[in-house]
C-alpha cells in the first residue's frame, strides 16, 4: 500500500464503526468520567478537611507568604466546599445519569485546573499531586467532550437514553 492510499483513508464515523463498539466506548468513557469525578470529590474532601485539621497538612505557612492567606483556613474552606461540592455534586448527577452531569463535571474539571494553576503560582513550585490533579482535571474536561459528541466516532446520545453498563 502506497502513502498516498494510507493517506486517504476514511476517517471512522458513527456509519461505519459496528454500533457494539461504539456503546462499548461510551460506556468506557462515562465509567471513566464517574470513576475520575469520584476520585476528585473524595481527595478534595479529604483535603479540605486535613486542611483546615490541621493548619496546612504540615506544609509550612511560608507557603502562603506570597499570596493573600495568612493561614490554611481559607484555602481549606475553598478546598472543602468549594471544590469538594462541585465534584461531589457532579458524581451524584453522573450516577443518576441526570443531563446537567455533564455541565457541573466540566465546572469542577475546570475548577481543578484553576485550583492547581494558582496553588502552584501562590507557592512558586509543583509536585506530583499536583500534576496528577490537574491531569485528572484536563481528562474530565476531555471525557466531557467525548461524551457530548464532539468526535464524530462517538456520537452523542442523552444520559438518560443510556442503559446502565
Amino acid at each position: 500500500m502506497t502513502t498516498s492510499a494510507r493517506a486517504a483513508a476514511p476517517v471512522p464515523t458513527a456509519s461505519t464503526v459496528p454500533g457494539i463498539r461504539i456503546r462499548r466506548i461510551r460506556s468506557v468513557a462515562y465509567w471513566s468520567l464517574v470513576g475520575v469525578t469520584a476520585f476528585q470529590a473524595v481527595s478534595a474532601l479529604a483535603g479540605g478537611i486535613g486542611l483546615l485539621a490541621t493548619n496546612g497538612l504540615g506544609m509550612p505557612t511560608t507557603f502562603l507568604d506570597s499570596g493573600v492567606f495568612t493561614s490554611f483556613l481559607i484555602p481549606g474552606l475553598i478546598l472543602l466546599l468549594v471544590l469538594g461540592g462541585t465534584q461531589t455534586l457532579a458524581t451524584v448527577l453522573l450516577l443518576a445519569r441526570r443531563e446537567s452531569a455533564l455541565l457541573w463535571t466540566a465546572v469542577a474539571g475546570f475548577g481543578v485546573m484553576i485550583w492547581i494553576y494558582v496553588e502552584t503560582a501562590m507557592i512558586a513550585g509543583s509536585s506530583f499531586l499536583q500534576d496528577l490533579y490537574f491531569a485528572t482535571g484536563t481528562a474530565q474536561l476531555v471525557l466531557v467532550l467525548a461524551l457530548l459528541g464532539v468526535a464524530g466516532w462517538l456520537p452523542r446520545v442523552p444520559l438518560r437514553l443510556r442503559t446502565p453498563d
